[in-house]
């Protein structure tokens, strides 16, 4: 008996570590998408293109014959500016140029891709997130002229999808830029499947330099990468943007703007440590509104193993742009990159924080979710399952201009009824 008893205590000390290991990897793991294949047979690279998808498509190439489009703005500008629904695909390549959507109407941008038929996630990686996708638009541009004179951040992103000029701006002050008020609203569904968009202005932090801006419009993003240092994605006033399967990559501030956005089963690549993950200004409305962004079953982790070693405990999960910030990671792995007091405020003398921010967690899981570090640094919001609940799925945040909840029909059918959303 003895013997029989050291033997199940040697096998105890032996798989129980393994068990531990592998029930944590799991949770880290759980938050993988299965790829959204609506478009899967159109995206297919195949000796024809255009076979499998809607008709009318436009397809995009750098070195086909059978094509009238060598860049996909030509393609874009080609389009009438109506009601009518549009699709692009576009071929494997690296695209040099700036893209920008004003029209009002249905838009798909299709990257040829095996991936979504072969049931691969784009987002389903662990550490070297600066992986790639075979369409890539790449533009290089900080927020400053030829003479050094700051300029708005608008004029950097690579990916610009708004109505008019003034609906991308940034803008300056508590309220950011005032858009005019006979602004009409413009793409009503914009969608990005299995493209990269990246801004190479810099190998590190040194300014705005955007990948994507979402202004006045709706827009979807599946298995897409948006890669920068600073201010990555901007949603501004009056967008919508919904992310899935898809990676987020940057430095400082990387997730910030007015308006709303949602980040599901994805991954936030940590290229380094300063600002905070998220910055957001909250905006006064004549009805309730819950601007702000929402990061749900997704992974917060370091970009590479080296940047791994030099950051970890140094990350916010952001600091208020301004004290109507709003921001909950729901259901997220956080690596131990993530300070353990969560949030931080926007700086020493300038706080920027006060009774209307709202910085908060909820059931999160990693060695960078620290409960009691969180709530005993008085600025992070630690939820209960109550409070939460009126943030727990997109229709329950993205709203109309005029303040209307469940606005979510813009949003790819497969990826709302993903287990979780």
């Amino acid at each position: 008996m003895k013997s029989l008893y050291a033997f199940v205590v040697a096998v105890v000390a032996v798989v129980s570590p393994l068990v531990l290991a592998s029930s944590t990897a799991r949770r880290a793991r759980a938050t993988h998408a299965a790829p959204v294949r609506t478009y899967a047979d159109c995206q297919r690279k195949t000796w024809r293109p255009l076979q499998g998808c809607p008709p009318g498509t436009l397809f995009v190439s750098q070195n086909s014959s059978r094509v009238s489009f060598t860049t996909i703005q030509s393609a874009i500008d080609s389009l009438p500016h109506d009601n009518s629904s549009q699709v692009i695909l576009v071929a494997p390549g690296t695209y040099t140029e700036q893209l920008n959507v004003t029209r009002p109407r249905p838009l798909t941008l299709l990257g040829m891709s095996d991936a979504p038929s072969q049931g691969k996630a784009y987002a389903d990686v662990t550490s070297d997130t600066d992986h790639r996708n075979e369409v890539q638009v790449v533009w290089a541009a900080g927020n400053t002229d030829n003479t050094g004179k700051l300029v708005d951040n608008a004029i950097t992103s690579v990916l610009t999808v708004a109505p008019t000029w003034n609906a991308s701006l940034t803008g300056t002050g508590p309220t950011g830029f005032a858009v005019p008020a006979d602004t009409p609203f413009g793409s009503a569904d914009f969608r990005a499947y299995n493209i990269d968009f990246r801004n190479t202005y810099a190998l590190e932090a040194a300014g705005p330099a955007l990948a994507l801006t979402v202004g006045y419009a709706n827009a979807g993003f599946y298995a897409c990468g948006f890669y920068s240092y600073q201010d990555t994605v901007y949603v501004g006033k009056l967008g919508n943007a919904f992310f899935y399967d898809s990676v987020v990559a940057g430095q400082v501030d990387f997730l910030y703007g007015f308006g709303t956005a949602w980040v599901e089963r994805s991954t936030l690549a940590l290229r380094n440590c300063g600002g905070g993950i998220t910055a957001w200004k909250g905006t006064n409305t004549t009805f309730t509104n819950k601007y702000g962004v929402y990061v749900a079953s997704s992974r917060v982790i370091a970009a590479n193993d080296t940047i791994a070693a030099e950051i970890a405990g140094q990350c916010a999960l952001g600091r208020p742009w301004n004290a109507q910030h709003r921001s909950i990671f729901l259901n997220t792995y956080l690596d131990a990159s993530i300070k353990p007091e969560g949030y931080i405020e926007w700086g020493d003398t300038d706080p920027r924080y006060g009774n209307t921010t709202f910085m908060a967690v909820y059931d999160d899981n990693g060695p960078g979710y620290d409960v009691e570090a969180m709530k005993a640094g008085n600025v992070t919001i630690v939820l209960d399952s109550e409070v939460v609940e009126p943030y727990r799925s997109p229709a329950g945040v993205f709203i109309t201009p005029e303040g209307a909840t469940g606005n979510v029909l813009w949003i790819d059918g497969e990826a709302l009824a993903s287990k979780g959303i």
